[in-house]
C-alpha cells in the first residue's frame, strides 16, 4: 500500500483541470498578445480564469494577476509593494516563521536600507500582536505575514493583526501569504483589509508553475518582472495559459462543497493525531484539533532523526516531509522549530504529515502502522 501525506509540497493534478489543460496545450494554443482568433480565444480562457479565481475571493477579475508560482507571488507582493511606498517610509514588519519567499526578499530590502520588524511567536506558532501593536509606526509602510504556516499548521489571527495594525497606521499595505491557506479556508480580503495575497496552483490540486496575486485595486505596487507589458504592465511576460486556466479549474473545483471537503481534513487529521499520541516519545507540535489548520501535522519523534525517518517510512509507501519541502531539500536547522521553542534534541527529530482532499482514512491507518513497527527499530539502531 501507499500513503501520500505530503500535500503541503504538492498535491496530485486533479483530472478536471489535467483535461482542460490539455485541450489548451495541444487545441487551443494560441498566444493571447496574438491580435488573430486563436489569440482572441486565448485572452478570453485566461479572462474566464481570473473571473473563477476572483469568485472564490468575491474580488473583481481585474484584481488577479498569475505568476510563475507562489514563490513569485511573493516576491511581487513584498519588493512591489516596499519599493513603490518607500516615499511614506521604510519600516517592514513581518514574523520570525514565514517562508523563505517572503523572509528572503525582506532580508533582500533591509540590504538596501529598509528597517524590519520581526515578530516573536508562542509555543504553537502564533504571533505575538502585543508586539505588533507595539511595532507598528507612521514609518511602517508595509505587514507581511503568512496565514498558515507550512511547517506546523499555524492558523495565524491575521484579520485582527490588521485590524491592530490600522489603528495605529491607517494607510500601511498589507500582504498575506495564503499559499497554505487557500482551499482550505474561506478567505474574503478586501472584508478583512488585505491589499496583496499569493497563492499557489500546485497545493490545490491545480498544475504547477503558476500561481496568482491579489492586488486590491488602487494598491501601490511597482512590477518585478520587465518586458512586453502583460497583465497591465504589472507582470510581463506571455501568460501561461495551460497554466492560468488550469489554476482557475482548480480554484472552483476546491471550493465546490467546501465545507464537507475541510470536515473530512479535519477527521483525517484526528485520526492521525489520536494515533500518534499513544506512541511513546512522539509529540504533535502547535495547536490541536480545529484551532489549527486542517491538513498540517508536525511531529517530533524523540530518537530518530528526521531524515532517517522520512527514508524508512519511504521504503514502506509512506511519503512524508522533513520541514518544507520548498525551501531546499538540504537538511538545516527549521527556524520555525526554533522560534517556537522545540527542545535542541527535537529539531532534527521532526516530520510534516500534509493531506489533501484525497487523503484516506485507510493511508492514515496504514501510516500509523508503519510509525508504530518503524520507531523501536529505529531508535534501537540509533542507540548502537
Amino acid at each position: 500500500m501507499q500513503a501520500y501525506l505530503d500535500n503541503s509540497a504538492t498535491t496530485r493534478c486533479s483530472e478536471r483541470v489535467k483535461n482542460v489543460m490539455l485541450e489548451l496545450l495541444t487545441t487551443d494554443y494560441g498566444n493571447p498578445s496574438s491580435m488573430h482568433r486563436m489569440g482572441a480565444e486565448a485572452e478570453r480562457r485566461v479572462r474566464e480564469a481570473r473571473e473563477k479565481i476572483a469568485g472564490t475571493l468575491k474580488a473583481d477579475e481585474k484584481e488577479i494577476y498569475f505568476t510563475s508560482g507562489g514563490t513569485e507571488a511573493n516576491n511581487m507582493a513584498v519588493i512591489g509593494a516596499a519599493m513603490a511606498n518607500r516615499r511614506a517610509g521604510n519600516h517592514i514588519i513581518t514574523t520570525s516563521i514565514e517562508h523563505p519567499s517572503v523572509s528572503a526578499p525582506i532580508g533582500f530590502l533591509e540590504e538596501q536600507g529598509f528597517r524590519v520588524t520581526y515578530l516573536s511567536v508562542d509555543n504553537d506558532g502564533i504571533l505575538s500582536l502585543e508586539e505588533l501593536k507595539d511595532a507598528v509606526c507612521d514609518e511602517t509602510i508595509l505587514i507581511s505575514l503568512m496565514m498558515v504556516n507550512n511547517e506546523i499548521g499555524a492558523a495565524e489571527p491575521v484579520e485582527e493583526a490588521i485590524r491592530i495594525a490600522r489603528e495605529k497606521n491607517p494607510n500601511v499595505v498589507v500582504h498575506v501569504d495564503a499559499i497554505q491557506a487557500y482551499g482550505k479556508y474561506r478567505i474574503y480580503p478586501k472584508r478583512i483589509g488585505i491589499d496583496l495575497l499569493s497563492v499557489s496552483g500546485h497545493k490545490i490540486h491545480g498544475p504547477k508553475g503558476v500561481g496568482f496575486l491579489f492586488i486590491k485595486d488602487k494598491t501601490k505596487i511597482k512590477p518585478i518582472i520587465y518586458g512586453g507589458g502583460q497583465q497591465k504592465g504589472l507582470r510581463s511576460g506571455t501568460e501561461n495559459v495551460p497554466g492560468a486556466v488550469g489554476l482557475g479549474e482548480a480554484a472552483a473545483e476546491i471550493y465546490e462543497d467546501f465545507e464537507q471537503k475541510i470536515e473530512g481534513l479535519y477527521q483525517i487529521r484526528e485520526r492521525l493525531t489520536e494515533g500518534l499520541l499513544t506512541m511513546e516519545g512522539v509529540f504533535v507540535n502547535g495547536k490541536k484539533g480545529r484551532d489549527a489548520a486542517p491538513h498540517i501535522v508536525s511531529v517530533s519523534v524523540s530518537g530518530v532523526r528526521s531524515e532517517v525517518l522520512l527514508h524508512a517510512l519511504e521504503e514502506r509507501g509512506v511519503y512524508v516531509s522533513a520541514g518544507s519541502a520548498c525551501a531546499s531539500n538540504k537538511p538545516s536547522v527549521s527556524p520555525t522549530l526554533s522560534a517556537i521553542g522545540l527542545k535542541k534534541s527535537l529539531l532534527d527529530s521532526t516530520v510534516r504529515f500534509s493531506f489533501s482532499v484525497e487523503t484516506t482514512a485507510e493511508e492514515i491507518d496504514y501510516a500509523l502502522s508503519v510509525l508504530r513497527e518503524e520507531i523501536p527499530k529505529l531508535r534501537k539502531y540509533m542507540r548502537k
